[in-house]
């Protein structure tokens, strides 16, 4: 298992020697297998996904790998079946050899929501925090990248972003399985930050903040989402209990408090430059996301409300810079 043999070199590259040669370790199959006790499992079930080669890909406009007629023998069923042994796919939609992941969400409509407002990624070093599944990575070199790295500390993502990587085979998009905390301080090495959907999970947001920031050079551009509350610039929603039946939210700004937030940790060149109420059709259960989703998370007689009272989700995409 060398996923990772790729990764050490770019970020020698990138002045990382001392943190590659520490991902060497924490990354050899000795300590994952030790650190997750189902890794055996996910990986015998990369080792029956067929072997495959895609006549085409498509990463700008979508991702897709390839077409139904690449299968040759293959039982299209079959791959079904494969597939869904990394059961539940959240973040998506694929098209892998004419076989449509229909993920829990849309997560193209948010990188559409995104694209037009921020700095073109073309040619930049990109550093996806909380990524899932490398999604917006794929679009992300769609559109030019040069080297995307996401982090992602849930394995079921993880291996879900190897089964892409086994026919897309691109040493320039690597996911890996740790945490935000895990990252060096002051890395200062990335052209473009995502945090996408994560700092409402943090106990600290201004600390989430100030590690981002870190982890940019110069100049570098944060694109952050996350959900918000309506409000002034004292306005900071902190639920009692679970949020939309998650135990991990701590704290949803309004957006006059989350720009506030940033110019407080010393970003500039900071806007909002979209907001937008979760629906259905974004976010949904399907047949490759079983569980319950969106529809079980809301008052059923009160879709403003979850099911707790609070405010239904409200996101918003901030863009910042480091100076």
């Amino acid at each position: 298992m060398n996923y990772y043999d790729a990764l050490y070199p770019q970020l020698v590259a990138m002045g990382q020697e001392r943190w590659a040669e520490q991902l060497q370790i924490a990354l050899s199959k000795e300590r994952l297998l030790e650190r997750y006790g189902d890794m055996p499992e996910w990986l015998s079930a990369l080792d029956t996904l067929p072997e495959l080669r895609p006549s085409h890909i498509e990463l700008k406009d979508s991702v897709t790998i390839g077409s139904s007629a690449d299968l040759g023998n293959i039982i299209r069923e079959e791959l079904i079946d494969k597939l869904q042994a990394f059961h539940p796919w959240r973040k998506g939609p694929y098209s892998l050899f004419g076989v449509e992941i229909d993920t829990e969400w849309r997560s193209d409509w948010k990188w559409e929501r995104l694209l037009p407002h921020i700095q073109p990624l073309a040619g930049r070093k990109v550093l996806d925090v909380g990524c899932g599944n490398g999604y917006h990575g794929w679009r992300m070199r769609g559109v030019g990248a040069e080297f995307v790295l996401g982090i992602e500390p849930f394995l079921v993502s993880v291996m879900q972003f190897q089964v892409m990587q086994r026919y897309l085979q691109d040493p320039r998009h690597q996911v890996i399985p740790i945490g935000v905390e895990d990252l060096p301080a002051n890395m200062a090495c990335f052209d473009t930050v995502f945090s996408m959907g994560v700092l409402y999970h943090r106990r600290s947001p201004l600390d989430h903040l100030l590690e981002l920031k870190g982890c940019l050079r110069p100049g570098g551009q944060l694109i952050l989402e996350t959900l918000i509350v309506e409000g002034d610039q004292e306005t900071v929603f902190m639920p009692s209990g679970r949020y939309a039946k998650m135990r991990n939210v701590w704290f949803l700004p309004s957006v006059a408090a989350m720009t506030l937030w940033l110019q407080r940790c010393g970003f500039t060149e900071i806007a909002c430059v979209n907001t937008n109420r979760t629906s259905h059709e974004e976010q949904h259960a399907t047949e490759w996301m079983r569980f319950e989703s969106l529809s079980d998370y809301l008052d059923p007689d009160d879709g403003t409300k979850t099911i707790e009272g609070h405010p239904a989700p409200l996101r918003a995409i901030f863009i910042a810079t480091r100076p």
